[in-house]
């Protein structure tokens, strides 16, 4: 091969490289999951409200210690409010502050008993007061759930459960899966909210309304 001919050459294949790499980062980063990557997003265990049959899913990797996430969730219960019946929320366990682990462990022992949305208001409710300096204080969670009608003895065994150890380790793993890094993590029908805000989120939300409604 003539040595004019190299340099063109080597020019194309070096710009279908790029190309390919491109196209595979944009589908990581605002693209959609697909594949063996959508089977992270949510497990049959995954605390779920809203409507069973509804079109848009909002999957939120969250965790309880983060003041963002408590702030969030009010905004993301409006805007199913604003949409009912066609929006479901599902939550994973996102575990980042230290201590945190042991929150979402809870959690998860609540949900056991039908309890997960009532401890998680009062989790949020309560924040300022369990997590001091980006820590979390399992201990003083527990002095702020006397409402919810937690089975408390129970909630403390089941919480140091295989089972729920195990929950909240796969979790973790499918944050990490789908590179989430920071909470609160939003999906919305497989869709990574790649711009974080408010508006951001709301926009992706209402464009997959518009789109199956």
């Amino acid at each position: 091969m003539k040595k004019q001919h190299q340099v063109p050459i080597a020019a194309a294949v070096l710009l279908i490289i790029f190309a390919v790499a491109t196209a595979v980062y944009m589908d990581q980063k605002g693209g959609q999951v697909s594949g063996n990557m959508a089977s992270h997003l949510v497990r049959d265990y995954s605390p779920t409200t809203g409507h069973s049959d509804a079109k848009v899913t909002i999957v939120e990797f969250f965790d309880p210690a983060c003041e963002t996430c408590r702030v969030f969730h009010p905004f993301v219960k409006q805007l199913m409010a604003a949409y009912p019946g066609k929006i479901k929320l599902v939550l994973r366990y996102t575990p980042l502050h230290q201590g945190s682990d042991q929150v979402v462990a809870l959690l998860e022992a609540a949900r056991l008993q039908n309890k997960f949305w009532e401890t998680l208001e009062a989790a949020y409710n309560s924040q300022s007061i369990w997590v001091s300096n980006h820590s979390a204080q399992v201990d003083r969670v527990w002095m702020q759930l006397g409402g919810v009608g937690l089975d408390l003895q129970k909630a403390q065994a089941d919480m140091h459960s295989q089972m729920v150890v195990d929950r909240v380790k796969q979790d973790i793993a499918d944050a990490r899966q789908l590179q989430v890094t920071k909470t609160p993590g939003f999906f919305v029908n497989g869709k990574p909210l790649v711009r974080f805000g408010y508006e951001q989120l709301k926009q992706l939300v209402e464009a997959e309304v518009r789109r199956f409604y």
